[in-house]
């Protein structure tokens, strides 16, 4: 397994924050946000999942597994507990991971998600036949301002072999698509959350992620006006602002 950490070592005394990228996706979609947590006094695990970016292995075929690989990397390094914060399909397993293991985390930041997350048949045959035009609908989708990224969109350059669309990128959708536990899983969350939107968002819209945050005990929700669903790259510097608010209470 591959975890970044900012550039700093583990120091057992400090609070962890647990960096959970979206589907298809790496660790370096955090390239923006390890650094500047680790500069705040915290532990950064900024991880490739199985079979993401440089970590081996087959990637996991659901939530669950993920979850349960999340505890296992706990366990190896000795972190008692954790902060996460997730993306999209990250913050699914966010979603899942509190509500199985409350004793492991300390707080949640759930990113452009919601405690359902169907995918599109087209997309997900697209991807399963390796076919670029899944990534290219992706990015459709998931940016409000696309042509605003220098060098190019960062999820292209990520995703970019019928390998990664085939073996990664179908596989996680697939997963995403196949959770049906959210609806009683954010019921039974009870440690702070924190819950970001985006309010271009198409694929989880205001409305939808407004409907998990109010079924989640001890949640308060944030709204980035001018932002689609990529928070992580379109809002980044707004996003790490509400961050920092919220686990430094």
């Amino acid at each position: 397994m591959f975890v970044s950490t900012g550039g700093t070592d583990i120091d057992k005394k400090k609070a962890t924050i647990l960096l959970l990228h979206g589907s298809g996706l790496t660790h370096i979609v955090w390239s923006l946000h390890e650094q500047f947590y680790a500069s705040q006094g915290f532990n950064v695990l900024s991880v490739d999942l199985p079979g993401h970016g440089n970590s081996e292995g087959p990637s996991l075929k659901s939530i669950e597994k993920i979850s349960d690989w999340i505890k296992s990397l706990m366990l190896k390094i000795n972190i008692e507990k954790i902060i996460i914060i997730g993306h999209s399909q990250g913050g699914l397993v966010g979603i899942d991971f509190a509500s199985r293991y409350p004793e492991l985390i300390e707080k949640i930041v759930l990113v452009a998600n919601s405690y359902k997350m169907p995918v599109n048949q087209d997309l997900i045959d697209l991807a399963e036949a390796g076919d670029e035009k899944a990534v290219l609908l992706m990015m459709k989708w998931g940016y409000e301002g696309s042509k605003a990224f220098i060098g190019g969109n960062p999820v292209k350059k990520i995703v970019n072999s019928a390998r990664d669309i085939r073996e990664v990128l179908a596989v996680d959708l697939n997963a995403c698509n196949n959770y049906k536990n959210g609806e009683s899983a954010i019921k039974q969350i009870n440690c702070p959350t924190l819950c970001i939107f985006g309010d271009l968002d198409k694929m989880v819209p205001v409305k939808v992620g407004l409907k998990m945050s109010e079924q989640i005990t001890n949640s308060k929700t944030k709204i980035i006006p001018d932002c689609g669903h990529m928070i992580i790259f379109e809002k980044a510097f707004e996003m790490r602002k509400l961050v920092k608010e919220f686990i430094n209470k």
